[in-house]
């Protein structure tokens, strides 16, 4: 005598609203982390790379130390004006923009060529904290045209809108940011020696 199991229509009810509660928490999950406007705690963000890549010291060097030009090849530079240029050093007014941010700030920068390029955010408005550094050693002794960059960029916005939409896109700008650079030494000295390789990469 074989046994004829009858399913239990309140299990059944419950059964199909756990599958579709647990199907509107993930949807509901991956909504909140793209569109999340809720006030967050973390607001300082950091990101360091080591990259060996297929230009010389002295020509990387020239591409970053040319903040004049910043605004015809760094994404979302609108604008880019040095002034109180000395030796080792200059100031620079920077615009940046992309929706909803068109800002402002100024930046003291260091120059020690061709192995330090390093600019501090020094008017305090858009930013609490502002600190980039990109510094160049040799690469490949094979290769004269390689080197070694040590990018950094360290930052904190005084907004929390600011800060939230820096949340989102964090990874997004600072590649694209580091990616400018690479493509604009290769308008200027033509294809790379080598391939570029990440030898260490952080964030935080």
């Amino acid at each position: 005598m074989s046994a004829k199991m009858v399913a239990n229509p309140k299990h059944v009810f419950l059964a199909r609203n756990l599958a579709q509660y647990q199907r509107n928490l993930l949807l509901y999950s991956t909504y909140r982390g793209i569109f999340d406007f809720t006030p967050i705690t973390k607001t300082r963000r950091d990101f360091t790379q080591k990259k060996l890549v297929g230009y010389s010291m002295h020509q990387l060097y020239s591409v970053v130390a040319d903040v004049d030009k910043y605004n015809t090849f760094v994404p979302f530079c609108k604008k880019s004006y040095v002034y109180d240029r000395k030796p080792g050093s200059l100031k620079a007014d920077l615009i940046i923009g992309f929706p909803p941010l068109n800002e402002s700030y100024t930046s003291n920068v260091t120059l020690i060529k061709p192995t330090l390029v390093k600019a501090e955010c020094v008017d305090g408005r858009l930013f609490n904290y502002l600190l980039t550094a990109w510094q160049f050693s040799p690469g490949l002794k094979d290769i004269s045209q390689s080197c070694v960059i040590d990018f950094m960029v360290s930052f904190e916005f005084k907004s929390l809108l600011h800060s939230q939409l820096s949340n989102l896109f964090f990874d997004q700008l600072v590649k694209q940011m580091e990616y400018a650079f690479i493509e604009e030494a290769e308008a200027r000295y033509g294809p790379p020696a080598i391939k570029s390789h990440v030898l260490v990469s952080n964030k935080s």
